[in-house]
């Protein structure tokens, strides 16, 4: 990857919009500098995430220092986007999926195809679709940031779970002392 000065940079852009805006055309400019406008703000929050999660106070240095920044979505958003992230892809699918409020197992990765296979591995509830798209979406989401290479998520269905088994007993006696349920006093 070669390295542009922030002078060399700021210089292309200004070109760039120069020569778009001398065409004529008002609204290809007006979009060009809206995309620059876009891309700075993304840029810009994520080097201060970095800063915000380099420089927080910590009772000890973690044992890993990029720990917290490849768990950041929006800083291995940014390493993804430029190949810099340093994990490899099943390593950012487990981390994606470790976040999820409900506990998933990797069923598959298809790098040919993108598609990811998932198990739930606990109860989602009720059973119902919508509980079981829930789990798809938020997989889906939690996969952009940390692995964009997964184009698609499907989740395998199991065998319907038996019930759990109630177990009914009598109710405990509380007998006094003198034999008689306390119940009948």
């Amino acid at each position: 990857m070669s390295t542009t000065t922030a002078e060399e940079a700021g210089r292309r852009v200004e070109e760039v919009l120069d020569r778009l805006a001398e065409n004529g055309d008002a609204e290809a400019s007006a979009a060009a500098e809206e995309v620059v406008r876009v891309l700075m703000e993304f840029y810009g929050s994520g080097i201060a995430r970095v800063v915000e999660l380099l420089g927080s106070p910590a009772a000890r240095p973690p044992a890993d220092p990029l720990g917290p920044l490849l768990a950041d979505e929006l800083v291995a958003s940014l390493l993804n986007l430029h190949g810099l992230h340093p994990e490899d892809a099943p390593a950012r699918i487990d981390r994606a999926l470790s976040a999820l409020p409900q506990p998933v197992e990797n069923a598959g990765f298809d790098t040919a195809t993108g598609v990811l296979r998932l198990r739930v591995t606990a109860s989602t509830g009720c059973g119902c679709s919508g509980t079981q798209e829930s789990v798809r979406q938020a997989a889906v989401d939690a996969l952009a940031c940390f692995a964009p290479e997964v184009t698609a998520v499907e989740l395998e269905t199991g065998a319907p779970r038996e019930p759990a088994l109630l177990q009914i007993g009598t109710r405990p006696s509380f007998a006094g002392a003198d034999g008689r349920s306390s119940a009948a006093l």
